[in-house]
């Protein structure tokens, strides 16, 4: 039986002014008319029902989750009192979601990725779940071929082939690496057997478990706990204990001290939606390389990225600016400041 955890909980600081701590990201049409949470839960039905999609998220966030995804059974939305990384919320959903399907195989994946290829990504999926099915306590995790040296990627370095199915072959992992400086990045490119880490897994309900209580015990007796406790007291309990669990990263705790992990070299179309740059890759363009979302004119000016909401925005003889209007502001500046949009974001809040 295979199902889905989606972890929902970034504040997507690096979207600002649009994306908010009310509003992030994965809740905003960032790429088309649906939000990057609804294109996430709707690629997935390809081949998990709803209701053996979950999704974890911050108890803030909760309201937004159910009017963007109605069709989600309630039971499926697993909420988090406070954010503690990855490892902690990947462990407590397990520990949930093992429950309603035992030992049920666990694809866990972000909700805010571009996929271009739905139907090779599901493919690679059901591969990865086979070879978790056949191999006790393996898990699979999906790297993308990276196509530009991209410093902003954390790298799997791929080693052997140890099996293929449905003409997938899935390696061996000979280790993760974190995001490389320039130089390096090119070499990874070159080198051929460095893929970018798109944070996808696949691995057995019991497996992450197992993992948990040997690489962070302490996390895993207090989410054992919690989950032994009654469900119309869960809410309370997690209040209570939650808070006492370590604050790290699945990469961290587990994925780098674990033995037993393959990855699918994939070229399904991939990106990681983490800046405006990613955004202007993706949307459609005029004829002087402008990305227009919304009631926009752009006279003289090329390679802008402008976003509005309500009222119309006029940019003239401008080149290589970035204008967004949010709710409360709109910000104007040049292209080459995206990347310090976290800084510029503490400045106006100070």
């Amino acid at each position: 039986m295979l199902c889905a955890l989606i972890m929902a909980g970034g504040k997507g600081e690096r979207f600002w002014p649009l994306s908010t701590d009310e509003k992030p990201k994965q809740f905003l049409q960032l790429l088309s008319d649906k939000t990057m949470i609804q294109m996430t839960v709707e690629r997935l039905q390809g081949v998990i029902d709803i209701e053996r999609i979950f999704v974890v998220t911050g108890e803030r966030y909760v309201d937004i989750l159910k009017q963007q995804l109605p069709e989600l059974p309630e039971r499926n939305i697993i909420v988090e009192p406070v954010g503690k990384n990855t490892a902690p919320c990947i462990a407590l959903s397990a520990f949930i979601i093992n429950k309603y399907y035992k030992d049920a195989s666990l694809v866990v994946l972000p909700s805010d990725q571009l996929i271009v290829d739905d139907d090779k990504l599901l493919k690679t999926i059901k591969a990865a779940e086979k070879f978790v099915e056949e191999n006790e306590s393996v898990i699979v995790t999906l790297g993308m071929k990276p196509t530009r040296p991209e410093t902003g990627y954390g790298y799997i370095k791929s080693g052997v082939v140890r099996s293929e199915i449905d003409g997938f072959e899935i390696k061996r992992v000979e280790k993760f690496v974190e995001k490389p400086n320039k130089e390096n990045a090119e070499r990874y490119v070159e080198d051929g057997n460095f893929l970018w880490n798109g944070g996808m897994f696949i691995w057995k309900c019991s497996t992450i478990l197992t993992l948990t209580e040997k690489h962070l015990n302490k996390t895993y007796n207090i989410l054992k706990k919690i989950a032994e406790d009654k469900e119309n007291q869960l809410k309370e309990i997690l209040e209570k204990e939650y808070l006492k669990v370590e604050a790290i990263s699945v990469d961290y705790g587990i994925m780098e001290k674990a033995d037993n992990i393959y990855v699918i070299p994939c070229n399904f179309g991939w990106d990681d939606i983490g800046t405006w740059y990613a955004v202007e890759r993706y949307r459609d363009k005029d004829e002087d390389n402008n990305v227009c979302v919304g009631d926009i004119k752009n006279i003289d000016g090329k390679n802008n990225i402008v976003v509005g909401k309500k009222k119309p925005i006029v940019v003239v003889g401008l080149s290589e600016v970035f204008v967004v209007e949010s709710d409360d502001i709109i910000f104007v500046g040049k292209k080459e400041d995206i990347e310090r949009i976290k800084e510029i974001k503490k400045k106006v809040k100070e």
